[in-house]
């Protein structure tokens, strides 16, 4: 099993780049933010246990979280691997992933991070905004925030994972193509 965390500011092209490494790969995406919404939707023991945390405004504890990475990754038992978007976001996180993983004998291959200029980032970001009708998007002070909260959250994810020898930079700007040639060159060298 190839798992892969791609991370990227938001305007980076995670998007993007998410769905071109899946379709390429075949990985499943597991994104924790659409996990939540269907564990809720069906209301499974955790849906509805992480609901009571968000209902009185808590953030859902990482032990949630966890128990519903390992039924999506149970619920796959034929997936070639997974690509990790939006998560984990705390050096916690990476240890319990980590040994979530190790009990599935398998591991995090490798951490993709796109790396793109914050001017750059605020002009994408701008134009999405002017025709997505997204209201995070059309702000600058808001999307100049957003970009510090990216940076304060993953540099302990990049932090612990530097450690392993697991991430690798990628250049963000350039063509959709040229950035995906950089990634498939990366995930051809470990798969």
């Amino acid at each position: 099993m190839f798992n892969l965390i791609l991370f990227g500011p938001p305007g980076s092209g995670k998007g993007t780049q998410s769905e071109n490494i899946i379709a390429a790969f075949g990985l499943k995406h597991l994104s924790t933010g659409n996990l939540l919404r269907s564990e809720i939707t069906q209301q499974t023991p955790l849906g509805l246990e992480a609901k009571n945390f968000m209902d009185q405004g808590q953030l859902v504890p990482d032990a949630v979280v966890i128990g519903m990475v390992g039924n999506f990754i149970d619920a796959n038992p034929g997936a070639t691997g997974f690509l990790f978007d939006g998560f984990p976001r705390t050096a916690a996180q990476c240890v319990a992933l980590d040994a979530l993983l190790k009990e599935k004998s398998s591991e995090i291959n490798i951490v993709l991070a796109l790396e793109v200029a914050e001017e750059e980032l605020v002009k994408r970001l701008l134009g999405r905004g002017a025709t997505s009708g997204r209201s995070d998007d059309t702000n600058e002070t808001v999307i100049r925030a957003r970009i510090q909260e990216y940076h304060d959250k993953t540099a302990a994810v990049e932090k612990y994972y530097a450690q392993f020898d697991k991430v690798v930079s990628i250049q963000g700007e350039g063509t959709v193509e040229s950035i995906y040639d950089d990634l498939k060159k990366e995930i051809d060298a470990r798969i």
